[in-house]
C-alpha cells in the first residue's frame, strides 16, 4: 500500500491524501466504486486530449486511484470567491460536455463517453485550463443523459434556499442556451437516476420535481 501524507480533501464517498508535490491518493470509502476501471477511462479520453489528470495506473486499485496533483481552485470555489462569473461557469460546462461528447467509447466506437456528474466541484481551474475530476460514474451512452445529470444537478441547487441558489440559476441558463443536447428521455432518466442515488439526503430528492420543471420552463426538449 502506498504511504500517504496529509489529507487534502474529503467527498460523500471518498477521501484525497497527498503522495507528494506531484501527485495524490484517492481512496474509496467501503469499497464504492472500482477506482481502477474509472482511471482506464481517464486515461482513455486523455489520449484523446480531454483535460483531465495523469493516471498512474500501475499503483491503482479498485479502491485506490492514484492521481496528479492539481493546483488550482475548484470551479465552484472560484464562484464563491467572485473570481468567476457563475454564467461563464455555465458556458465552461457545455464547452466541455460537448468536447467530452466528441470522444469515442471505449468498447463501441458508436457510443459516447459520458461523465455523469460534470458539475463545478468536479471541475479544478488550473493554470493550464480546467481540469475534470471524480470519472466514478462514468459509462458510454447517449449524450443526453450527460446533459440532463449536470442540468438536474444545477437545477436541484437553484431550487433550493442555499444562498447559492441565485448563482447556480445563472450557470443553469448558461449550461442550457444551446440545449440542443439536452432530450426529454435524457432529463427524464437523469431524474430516475438523481432520486435513486444513496448518497443524496431526502432534502434533495424532495427537490427533484421542482428541478425538472425549471429545467422544462427554459428549454423545449426532443424526445
Amino acid at each position: 500500500m502506498l504511504r500517504t501524507g496529509r489529507l487534502l480533501g474529503a467527498g460523500r464517498a471518498a477521501d484525497v491524501y497527498e503522495i507528494d508535490e506531484g501527485w495524490v491518493l484517492r481512496r474509496n470509502r467501503e469499497g464504492w466504486g472500482d477506482a481502477a476501471a474509472e482511471g482506464v477511462v481517464m486515461e482513455h479520453v486523455r489520449s484523446h486530449g480531454y483535460p483531465v489528470p495523469l493516471v498512474r495506473l500501475a499503483d491503482s486499485t479498485r479502491t485506490d486511484l492514484v492521481l496528479e496533483r492539481l493546483y488550482g481552485p475548484t470551479m465552484l470555489q472560484a464562484c464563491l470567491n467572485g473570481a468567476l462569473d457563475p454564467a461563464e461557469a455555465g458556458a465552461t460546462l457545455a464547452c466541455l460536455l460537448r468536447e467530452l461528447h466528441a470522444v469515442p467509447g471505449r468498447t463501441s466506437a458508436a457510443a459516447r463517453v459520458l461523465h455523469l456528474d460534470l458539475h463545478p466541484d468536479n471541475v479544478v481551474l488550473t493554470a493550464d485550463g480546467p481540469r475534470v475530476i471524480d470519472w466514478t460514474n462514468a459509462e458510454e451512452g447517449e449524450p443526453g443523459l450527460d446533459w440532463g445529470m449536470s442540468a438536474v444537478i444545477l437545477a436541484q441547487v437553484a431550487v433550493g434556499d442555499a444562498p447559492l441558489a441565485g448563482p447556480a440559476r445563472s450557470m443553469l441558463g448558461a449550461l442550457l442556451a444551446d440545449s440542443s443536447d439536452l432530450t426529454g428521455d435524457g432529463l427524464a432518466e437523469a431524474l430516475r437516476r438523481r432520486a435513486a442515488n444513496p448518497t443524496m439526503s431526502r432534502r434533495e430528492t424532495g427537490l427533484l420535481g421542482d428541478a425538472g420543471e425549471l429545467i422544462r420552463a427554459l428549454v423545449s426538449l426532443r424526445s
